[in-house]
């Protein structure tokens, strides 16, 4: 079974693993050589630009192309009248390599279902000359009636929201009843807004047809399903479709398969030309979903020693009626507290706007802030210190699974954060602490990202007579230095020196479809590695026969070790890959293995988990409000490289501050329409926004973990919120239960 004894990579020991290695791709990068999804020169490219509806719901009345056609520079202009046929996108989840934003018709008519949704595209020799043309195209509109108010949209409906095909539903006991009649008790609504996605690197494609074959130079976390969709699009084999994404300016979540990609290629199908479609700044936010907002209820109900009997979690979002993407909220709080009852539930409301989608840590970085204030509000109204209240409801075991934890040192993460950040320092009265002007207080929260490891992780690795070896899956680098650490393990596995092993990823072509999204690449790379290696010693045992030391020995006796093999318990038994292949004739060998089910999830409670602290400083005259401290303590397994895992922590974190104290979609409830679709309007947090972060990790091994590594991409952003939002109180006594934290609200 998965996960049922460790990794036996835990049983190497050639110092790859662990060690602080730099990015391998960094000189490419600062260079100039690392080519993005925009930066394929073809022969004859020709460059897109869309045009966006400007009304939630009707039909196109009338359309005049006449002066776009006749404008310098254009070779297409493409609307539903002559767009190819084309199926709708496969509806991420719908299918196993589906990857589509929704399923609905991409100028196929004359329908028009968000603001913003494309209604053309025109194709010319420069991007200015596209986009100038663009804006002549004479466009009216047939309005209907459409649902753009969440209060109208409650009002009107609401239905029980499903995640990954799961209801975002628990009950266990009477959570109302035991509420009730608790010592103690809080009760309180929080309320996140909608959030847009903003990769340093906008959302890009450069596509060519070669015959049948649609060639995609893609700004993607899914190669394999971006392929695949687009074949199912494009009513053509899957084999016909090659995505390739080598490198990729940052995803979240965002970056699967939207209208870019198809709209490019069916462009440069019409056309007989390569395309490039880069999305503009204000095109991300017209085209690709974001985080959808929460209303979300907090009841806690304790004993009175502050055990906690009853947890009510529930609330509604905002969704469509053309994607399958909630906010599941409740995530974190399935597994973060013991109680008798539990209650659970989040309820969808539909209205016409563009679809949501994953945003990092999705569910756990909204949820976290209403469930960890509501304990923060608990434990002050109970006169506890907020850390001792939550270790007095640590749960033995998975409180709703019943399943055991695979690996749970939270309170030891609690432990060595507050003994570092200087938490015994804290007044624990708010507003206590002033300097000058400025209120100063202190918050924590818990921060907490499930281990998830999707199936179908394949690899394959060939190794050759030089002493060299190639490690190939369909893989991803989104920034996070997947190749980099990959190397690191493959190397340590096969017992080869790093400039020894290339690792080949980010193309459709190789084997494996596994997905950068979920924190679960490293886990899927890592057990698809373990069944590659095992078919490839099995095989080179075969190759060496009966005239070797190694003669005898079964795949699991034997590692990878100085360029070959040798025996783990008799290590004196040694043969090189080098003599091993001499001897057989062959130049190389090369194997596919496939990575098992992730059935080490039905067995154990797996979750990477932190405890996050903030010092902020508000100004008690102008209600400006600083982070002046932040310290991330985490327990997530085995840290594989010190100096990306650093990056990915301080990343989410910073993520989380914008959460936190300014990121916010302004949605007109009026017309359906984003107003802020730009990083000047749209506000994320840039480097006098930031204090120096602070980061500790126990580096304990998960032993039912590939290399006993949970994932740490998504974490960092969980937790954050709260932690600041509980500094807040802390230093002026003000609860804020809406964010983001703005000045106006601390006045």
């Amino acid at each position: 079974m998965p996960g049922g004894k460790p990794d036996p990579l835990g049983r190497q020991k050639h110092g790859l693993v662990g060690a602080s290695v730099s990015r391998i791709d960094g000189p490419l990068k600062v260079q100039g050589d690392a080519r993005f999804a925009a930066e394929f020169a073809l022969e004859g490219l020709v460059f897109a630009s869309v045009r966006y509806s400007t009304i939630p719901k009707g039909r196109i009345a009338s359309l005049d192309t006449a002066h776009a056609e006749a404008a310098p520079g254009v070779v297409l202009v493409m609307t539903h009248r002559n767009a190819p046929r084309m199926k709708p996108m496969p509806l991420f989840g719908s299918a196993q390599k589906a990857a589509g934003g929704n399923d609905l018709p991409i100028l196929q008519d004359d329908r028009i279902h968000w603001n913003g949704q494309p209604v053309a595209l025109v194709l010319a020799h420069t991007q200015e000359e596209a986009d100038h043309a663009a804006s002549l195209i004479a466009l009216d509109y047939a309005a209907e009636p459409a649902t753009t108010s969440f209060e109208a949209a409650k009002a009107k409906c609401t239905e029980p929201a499903t995640f990954m095909g799961q209801p975002l539903a628990v009950a266990i006991g009477d959570a109302e009843a035991a509420l009730a009649k608790a010592a103690h008790r809080v009760d309180q609504v929080y309320r996140t807004p909608r959030h847009n996605h903003n990769p340093i690197e906008p959302h890009a494609a450069t596509l060519l047809w070669e015959g049948e074959t649609l060639r995609v130079h893609d700004a993607t976390q899914a190669v394999s399903h971006t392929a695949w969709s687009l074949a199912q699009v494009f009513g053509i084999e899957e084999d016909k479709v090659h995505v390739t994404s080598p490198f990729v300016g940052g995803g979240f979540g965002s970056k699967t398969l939207w209208e870019h990609q198809v709209l490019g290629a069916a462009a440069a199908k019409l056309a007989g030309r390569p395309v490039r479609i880069a999305l503009s700044r204000e095109g991300v936010y017209r085209v690709v979903g974001g985080r959808t907002l929460t209303e979300q209820r907090v009841a806690i109900g304790t004993d009175e020693d502050g055990r906690f009997d009853a947890i009510v979690h529930t609330g509604t979002i905002a969704t469509t009626a053309h994607n399958g993407m909630p906010e599941p909220f409740i995530l974190a709080t399935l597994n973060l507290y013991g109680a008798r009852n539990f209650k659970l539930g989040i309820d969808a409301a539909k209205l016409d706007m563009i679809a949501n989608t994953f945003m990092r840590a999705p569910g756990e970085a909204v949820g976290t802030f209403a469930l960890e204030s509501a304990v923060d509000e608990l434990a002050h109204d109970l006169g506890l210190d907020p850390i001792e209240l939550r270790a007095r409801n640590e749960p033995e075991r998975d409180p709703v699974k019943g399943t055991p934890f695979s690996s749970r040192n939270l309170l030891e993460a609690y432990r060595t954060g507050a003994e570092r950040f200087g938490w015994a320092h804290r007044s624990p009265e708010p507003g206590m602490r002033r300097e000058g002007d400025w209120r100063v207080g202190m918050g924590c929260a818990t921060a907490t990202y499930p281990y998830h490891r999707m199936p179908g992780g394949a690899a394959r690795i060939t190794i050759r007579r030089d002493g060299t070896a190639l490690v190939a899956i369909a893989a991803h680098e989104m920034g996070m230095g997947t190749a980099t650490v990959q190397t690191q393990i493959c190397a340590e596995r096969l017992g080869l020196p790093m400039e020894s092993v290339s690792f080949a990823y980010g193309d459709s072509a190789l084997p494996g479809m596994v997905l950068a999204g979920g924190s679960q690449q490293t886990a899927s790379i890592g057990a698809s590695v373990v069944a590659a290696q095992r078919l490839l010693v099995a095989e080179l045992l075969k190759l060496a026969g009966n005239d070797t030391p190694l003669a005898g020995l079964s795949p699991d006796e034997v590692g990878g070790t100085n360029g070959g093999l040798a025996g783990i318990e008799h290590p004196d038994r040694f043969e090189s890959y080098a003599s091993i292949l001499s001897r057989a004739g062959r130049d190389e060998i090369s194997v596919v293995g496939e990575a098992p089910m992730p059935l080490e999830t039905e067995h154990w409670s797996m979750h990477s988990y932190g405890a996050v602290f903030a010092e902020v400083r508000v100004n008690a005259v102008t209600g400006e409000l600083r982070v002046s401290r932040f310290l991330g303590s985490y327990d997530c397994g085995r840290i594989l490289n010190p100096k990306t895992a650093a990056s990915q922590f301080k990343g989410g974190i910073i993520m989380g501050l914008g959460l936190a104290l300014m990121e916010e979609t302004q949605f007109d409830e009026r017309s359906g329409r984003i107003m802020n679709p730009s990083l000047a309007e749209y506000h994320v947090p840039v480097h006098l926004d930031v204090p120096a972060i602070d980061l500790i990790w126990n580096d304990i091994a998960d032993p039912h973990a590939p290399m006993g590594a949970r994932g740490i991409g998504e974490i960092g952003i969980t937790g954050v919120a709260a932690a600041v939002a509980n500094a807040v109180f802390n230093a002026t006594g003000k609860r804020v239960r809406d964010l983001p934290i703005t000045l106006d609200k601390l006045m």
